[in-house]
């Protein structure tokens, strides 16, 4: 007799309103920081490869800006990808990230300038713009509602960046904004490797089955992961890799199958 066919489980669904108000705190968060930066901070280095802090702040402010830019568009006839689809389709526009990045920064050397009108704008979209309005994103024309899930990765990620990049600046993360990030990246593994046999813990924010192999049905699982927040979203975009995590104590894996290495980065 076959085994009974898995459930399909039902996409998560994110609060579009509290998803605005993060997305727009963070960025302001990220805004006031660099207000306050010298100009020997802004022309640090960050972990990212050939990207000094005004460059990843130019860039930070793209995470945003694009919105104008697919409004101005004509809009498709309908939503084609979620949020979910584009942790994966980001790794084929790396190398014209990078190079658009450095153009915005040198063509606007008033980068706090830039942060404020691109914060400014956003706002007034927020106020004049439909959840359900679909935009020609490159993944694929999605709502704007679930765009702004994956602009909470965008700048949680990025905003981590900068505090990495300079040590006592100590930007905050909305607690909202690293919950979707958290989400939408645990769901990617998911759905990157589909099954039921390890269980993935990033408390508070998400717990997710994945790794083909025997199901877990009652009691603790046999294949356990389980890290914090940063921890995750480091190891998904490729910031720290596997071996560094759990070397430092910062990912524990019990079981056979709770090796991810193979699986991460989600994002190149």
């Amino acid at each position: 007799m076959a085994p009974p066919s898995t459930p399909k489980k039902r996409p998560r669904t994110y609060d579009a309103a509290k998803i605005r108000s993060a997305v727009l705190i963070q960025f302001g968060d990220v805004r006031e920081a660099a207000a306050e930066l010298t100009p020997q901070q802004l022309d640090a280095p960050t972990r990212l490869d050939g990207w000094t802090v005004r460059d990843l702040l130019a860039h930070t402010s793209t995470a945003l800006g694009a919105v104008d830019r697919f409004l101005a568009l004509p809009e498709p006839a309908k939503a084609e990808k979620a949020a979910l689809d584009w942790p994966f389709a980001t790794a084929a526009n790396a190398p014209g990230i990078a190079d658009r990045s450095r153009e915005i920064a040198a063509g606007h050397p008033d980068v706090n300038a830039l942060l404020a009108a691109t914060e400014q704008r956003f706002a007034e979209i927020l106020a004049t713009t439909a959840d359900t309005r679909v935009l020609p994103v490159q993944a694929g024309p999605m709502t704007f509602a679930d765009y702004l899930v994956t602009r909470t990765v965008e700048l949680v990620v990025h905003t981590d960046d900068l505090n990495d990049a300079l040590p006592g600046l100590d930007v905050p993360l909305n607690r909202q904004a690293l919950a979707a990030c958290t989400r939408l990246l645990a769901d990617a593994l998911a759905a990157k490797a589909p099954g039921g046999s390890t269980e993935v813990r990033i408390p508070p924010f998400a717990v997710v089955q994945c790794v083909e192999g025997p199901r877990h049905t009652r009691g603790t699982p046999p294949n356990v992961v389980e890290t914090d927040p940063l921890t995750w979203l480091r190891l998904a975009t490729g910031r720290t890799s596997w071996k560094a995590a759990l070397d430092d104590a910062l990912v524990s894996a019990s079981g056979e199958r709770a090796d991810l290495e193979a699986l991460l980065p989600i994002m190149a």
